[in-house]
């Protein structure tokens, strides 16, 4: 449990800093372009991350709520990686597109330790 919790903290926090980053350098022509869109999408990320960083610390700590919440924010971010990796492949950004499809498998790996070490 414990690479789902660490998995799940380190998830969190580099979303925060990858908005933060693509913020801070303006590097978000959605913003114009479809703003409404756009901030819902930022608001998903926001709760995405703070439900994967809230339920890797319960599963570091061992609650009981924490397993199921971390089941529930790994979709959270599945759907998450999925999508991001599909918008940098349509921009020919192929390295960022390749993160996202490393995060995805790291994410279903990471639900795999979850799982096999609750059943252990």
């Amino acid at each position: 449990m414990r690479f789902a919790g660490l998995y799940g903290i380190l998830v969190g926090i580099v979303i925060l800093a990858q908005w933060t980053f693509f913020l801070g350098t303006a590097q978000v022509p959605e913003l114009e372009s479809a703003p409404f869109e756009f901030i819902s999408q930022l608001a998903a990320e926001f709760m995405t991350s703070m439900v994967i960083i809230a339920s890797g610390i319960g599963v570091l700590q061992d609650k009981q709520w924490a397993r199921r919440a971390y089941l529930l924010a790994s979709g959270m971010v599945i759907y998450s990686v999925v999508d991001s990796a599909g918008y940098f492949i349509q921009l020919g950004k192929w390295p960022l597109a390749i993160m996202f499809v490393v995060l995805l498998v790291l994410t279903v790996i990471s639900i795999g330790r979850l799982i096999h070490t609750a059943r252990a």
